[in-house]
């Protein structure tokens, strides 16, 4: 059976990269050696692993990752650190539940 990696790593500058792969250890190598010039991590470099998911479907791997891509900073540390009450925190949709800093003054 063929796997997939949806995966984050943190990189030099403190960002985080968010990818997906059929390789992960392959990946990583390629990440820190900087194969490609144009790569996001190519100047950020060296990178560490922080989270993966293994899947066994690549459509599933692209769609975790571009959920992933489009999260905030700190929802995706939430996740690396299996920081579930945080999660689900930071999954709210302020248009309908107000931003938490302003839900103790009754207005959103």
């Amino acid at each position: 059976m063929k796997y997939y990696f949806t995966y984050i790593v943190l990189c030099s500058d403190n960002s985080y990269y968010t990818g997906i792969t059929n390789d992960l250890e392959r990946r990583l190598v390629q990440h820190n050696e900087g194969i490609k010039r144009d790569c996001y991590t190519f100047n950020r470099r060296p990178v560490e692993l922080k989270w993966y998911l293994q899947c066994t479907n690549p459509s599933e791997a692209i769609k975790i990752e571009k959920q992933i891509k489009g999260w905030s900073r700190r929802k995706k540390t939430a996740l690396i650190e299996e920081n579930w009450q945080d999660l689900i925190e930071f999954s709210k949709n302020y248009t309908e539940y107000g931003h938490p800093d302003n839900r103790h003054l009754g207005t959103d």
